[in-house]
Parts: structure tokens; sequence; C-alpha cells
């Protein structure tokens, strides 16, 4: 259903099926497409509550139809990611598509509030198929085993999924190695067994140059 053309378009074939999109990110379709913008992330009222309680962002859109609907965001770089009834926890702004039958939510983290300023929650995709994520540059998959845990820079991190424990050290940062650091800084530390997405640009943080 979900194919990559080229690094920077995702080609959806439908067949009277829907997708949930980023808000705007549909570039081109053949064929007959219904669009719908979606409340609260795709979970409706309570998401919407849910999402501007928590600070977590994230407007879609439901594409339905039968043909091939293009999409892409600022010419980012997509990932696609296949998930078989295992839970996906990404940033929101990384969010490019995920099958209509996959459930968003929003989650507790422990970490953004500090890092980021954008609360303490992220945005979850779970169940069986296929999600698109969007990197600054094309993304790298890090693979995270009990014997090797792995320390994200926050303004690098994209995505994680498997059974990983996440935790936040702070006054330490790789630009605080090299003497560039300012303010305080934090690193975000993956313990477990998994998998870690992460883009080869740091996105803008309040935490100081991290």
């Amino acid at each position: 259903m979900f194919r990559l053309q080229g690094s920077k378009v995702l080609a959806v074939e439908m067949t009277g099926d829907s997708v949930h999109a980023k808000n705007g990110s549909m570039v081109a379709y053949d064929g007959e497409m219904a669009f719908k913008k979606l409340s609260g992330g795709g979970e409706g009222l309570r998401g919407m509550v849910t999402r501007r309680l928590t600070g977590e962002q994230m407007t879609l859109m439901e594409v339905k139809g039968r043909g091939t609907c293009w999409f892409a965001d600022r010419a980012s770089e997509i990932n696609l990611v296949s998930l078989r009834g295992d839970k996906l926890y990404v940033e929101s702004s990384n969010l490019l598509a995920t099958d209509a039958g996959l459930r968003t939510g929003t989650t507790f983290t422990g970490l953004r509030g500090a890092s980021q300023g954008n609360g303490l929650f992220t945005t979850t995709v779970e169940g069986h198929g296929q999600a698109a994520l969007i990197s600054d540059g094309p993304a790298v998959v890090l693979r995270v085993s009990p014997q090797y845990p792995l320390s994200v820079d926050p303004g690098a991190y994209v995505a994680h999924q498997g059974n990983l424990r996440q935790t936040l050290q702070s006054g330490v940062t790789f630009r605080t190695f090299l003497g560039e650091g300012g303010g305080e800084a934090f690193q975000m530390r993956f313990e477990g067994d998994g998998l870690v997405y992460v883009q080869p640009s740091e996105r803008n943080t309040i935490a100081g140059d991290v």
C-alpha cells in the first residue's frame, strides 16, 4: 500500500480504503479521492482535548478513494516503518502518514518538558500496518540491546520502538564536549531491546544548544 517514489515522496495505492496523513502533505493524486480534516490527531474530541492539555500538536487529514495519492513534506526524507501489533513512539512533527487501521494516541514520557518545552507527552502509533516518518536528512536506525544502551541528542531524536526504557540525563550534551554548549543541556538515554530513529540534523530546543 505504501511505497517510496525516490526518497522524498510517498506513493499510496488505494482501492476504496483510506489513510491518515499530515494536513497539507498531499502533492498529487489520480483517480477519485476525498479529503477530510481530522481533529485531535485523528482521535476525535478526546484526542483534541488531550493534545491541547499536553501540548502535543498534530493535525491530520483522512484521504479516502481509489487511485494513487502522493505525499511529501518540505522535501524531507521519508522512512517506512512496518508495525505488527507493536507500538511506535514518534515526535508528532516527524509523522507523515499511517494506515487508517493504525491507532494514534499520546503517552507520558517524562522527557520533553525539560528538554524541549513541549510538554511531557509524545505521539504513539500502534496496531498492524505501515507508518511513514519524515526526517531532516536520511534517518539512521540504531539498535539498542541490553549490553549496549544508547544516548541520543533530543534535537536529533525522531522515533523509537521495542521494549525500551528512556531516561533524561541533564547537564551534558554532545556539543558540551566540543566547547560549544550553552545553557542547560540534556541527553536521552535508551536501555533495553529495540530500535531508535535518529536524523542527521537537530531541531531547535529551548534547553540550550542540545
